[in-house]
């Protein structure tokens, strides 16, 4: 269904309340999320990006509902990846002549997955497109997140629609942002930037700043994925600004997987060592085999510092920590300290191959970290207790 934006612009979108996985089965989407696609009525008419590819057929049924399909006169393509483009080929099956805007890596991108050479119109930051009395401004922000991504600025509204950036996998009645849950609503924003934009935080406070330069006056901005910004729009970016500064809060997050609890023991009394301490500092822990990913990559992007634990299995580190670490080593987290725990029965490899996956992921790695031989006795877990104060000490 339509909703009106404002005079000039309809979100002729997609709500999917289903989705539970993104990127694959990269990403969760406990919230669901939307696939905005916006329509700009002036003396021309433009359409910016479109829906997912299990969506395109009912997407374009609905846009013909809403517009005489041969009435557009322009498509603008800010991003190649399907979650936007995915209509583009039904849609451009029945008005096969439209131009298409976007980035010339966007055409290289929409060309790798569809195979079509469309009306391709390529455009560079500073580019204007013409819609009678306003006017549509390109701005390429490539590695946000793709190669190919860019944002165009809609004159007289004072518009930002932002693509990937400001966005959030969250699917709500509300399409505004000071319509939703405010708790729901950053919670969401923060595992999006957790999980997707922190290896681009030096390209991310770059963009901002290149396009606060330009002194766009702005009232709203509308995102690819989530509400639209219209109440205090640059919260969001100082937001950004914030999250993409090597941010932290006083939070230590604690993070094992164990065969036989001996693991889990020695979590737990490390954070009990913490707590003993005293000071403020939140102490969190989770089971990597039983929380999601992408939950816990949140927490440790809150954080100051993190613990990783596993016991040794075949001279090397349960699947689930394996897993994270790699996770953790692509996103170039900052200014982060770490150690590693774990128990053994035979050969005890895993502290030392936390310690390297650690220190490969960019965090500085406190001490020599902890073992203990089977499950913890009475004098292990005091061990774990004293190296708890003394990790609280040294963060």
């Amino acid at each position: 269904m339509p909703i009106k934006i404002n005079k000039t612009i309809t979100w002729v979108g997609k709500t999917d309340w289903e989705l539970r996985r993104f990127h694959g089965n990269e990403y969760s989407t406990h919230r669901g999320s939307t696939y905005n696609s916006y329509l700009v009525r002036e003396d021309k008419i433009a359409l910016i990006d479109t829906v997912w590819a299990p969506f395109a057929e009912e997407y374009v049924a609905g846009l013909e509902k809403t517009i005489d399909l041969k009435r557009i006169d322009y498509i603008i393509a800010n991003h190649g990846e399907t979650d936007h483009s995915g209509a583009l080929p039904e849609l451009l099956r029945r008005i096969p002549d439209i131009p298409v805007y976007c980035t010339a890596s966007c055409v290289k991108s929409l060309k790798g997955h569809y195979h079509r050479d469309w009306n391709f119109r390529t455009v560079k930051t500073g580019d204007r497109l013409n819609l009678g009395a306003k006017e549509l401004i390109f701005i390429e922000a490539p590695m946000l997140h793709w190669p190919d991504s860019m944002m165009c600025y809609l004159t007289g509204d004072n518009i930002l629609f932002s693509n990937d950036a400001f966005g959030q996998h969250y699917a709500s009645s509300g399409m505004f942002n000071d319509t939703v849950d405010q708790d729901e609503l950053f919670a969401e924003c923060m595992k999006y930037y957790a999980n997707i934009l922190t290896p681009f935080s030096p390209l991310v406070i770059k963009k901002i700043n290149e396009v606060l330069s330009l002194k766009l006056p702005l009232d709203m901005i509308c995102t690819s994925h989530g509400v639209i910004w219209r109440q205090n729009p640059t919260q969001i970016v100082e937001r950004y600004l914030a999250w993409a500064d090597a941010y932290q809060e006083n939070q230590v997050t604690i993070i094992y997987d164990t065969m036989w609890n001996g693991t889990r023991v020695m979590a737990e009394s490390i954070a009990d060592g913490m707590r003993e301490a005293g000071g403020d500092t939140v102490v969190k822990l989770f089971n990597a085999s039983n929380t999601d990913k992408n939950d816990i990559v949140t927490e440790v992007f809150r954080s100051k510092a993190i613990g990783v634990g596993s016991p040794t299995i075949n001279q090397g580190i349960l699947s689930s920590i394996a897993s994270l670490l790699e996770e953790i080593r692509g996103l170039k987290f900052k200014n982060k300290k770490a150690f590693a725990f774990g128990c053994y029965g035979w050969s005890g490899e895993s502290v030392k191959m936390i310690q390297e996956g650690l220190e490969s992921a960019g965090f500085a790695v406190i001490g020599d970290g902890i073992k203990s031989l089977w499950n913890p006795d009475d004098e292990a877990i005091k061990a774990c207790v004293e190296f708890g104060r003394k990790v609280a000490e040294n963060i």
